[in-house]
C-alpha cells in the first residue's frame, strides 16, 4: 500500500483527445500505472497514476491546460470476488468516505492495483495496515466485517 499522485486531466469529449494525452506521456517514457475516464457529456475527466510524476506533470504542463492532482491511494490486492468489497467495508468500517476508486486489469487469479480517493489518507492507510508493503508475502486479503444487525 502507498499514496500515489493521481492527476485528474479535463478532456473535451473528441476522437483522438485521449490519444493525444497518452501519446505525449508515452513520448516522454512514462509508464501508466492505472486510468480511468468517466464521461459528462461534451467532457470527460481523465484520472491517471504514472511512475514518474513530476515528468508527467512536465508533459501535462505544456500539453494539456486543465488538469489538478491530488494524492490518492494504491493497494495490490487479490483478483478474485470479494477482495475490493471487503477494502471497502474495512474503510467503511473505519468511517473512511470514499469519493471513487478504480482498478487496474489484473490477470484471472492474479492480482489487480485498486486505487481509492479518500477523505482521510492517513486514516485510511492505519485501517488497511494488511497492505502495508507490496512486497510482504503475508496473506493481505481484509477480512469481512461480521455482520451487523437489520
Amino acid at each position: 500500500m502507498r499514496t500515489a499522485t493521481e492527476f485528474s486531466v479535463f478532456l473535451i469529449n473528441q476522437p483522438g483527445v485521449l490519444a493525444a494525452v497518452t501519446g505525449a506521456l508515452a513520448k516522454a517514457r512514462i509508464n501508466v500505472i492505472a486510468l480511468t475516464l468517466s464521461d459528462s457529456g461534451d467532457h470527460g475527466v481523465l484520472r491517471i497514476i504514472c511512475d514518474h510524476p513530476a515528468t508527467a506533470r512536465e508533459v501535462l504542463g505544456k500539453t494539456q491546460d486543465r488538469w489538478t492532482e491530488s494524492e490518492v491511494l494504491v493497494l495490490e490486492i487479490e483478483n478474485r470476488p470479494g477482495v475490493f468489497a471487503s477494502v471497502a467495508q474495512k474503510l467503511a468500517d473505519e468511517h473512511v468516505n470514499i469519493g471513487y476508486a478504480y482498478c487496474t486489469g489484473g490477470a484471472k487469479g492474479g492480482r489487480t492495483t485498486a486505487v481509492f480517493k479518500v477523505n482521510d489518507l492517513i486514516h485510511a492507510s492505519k485501517a488497511l495496515e494488511a497492505y502495508r508493503t507490496a512486497d510482504d508475502k503475508a496473506d493481505r486479503t481484509v477480512k469481512p466485517s461480521p455482520q451487523r444487525g437489520r
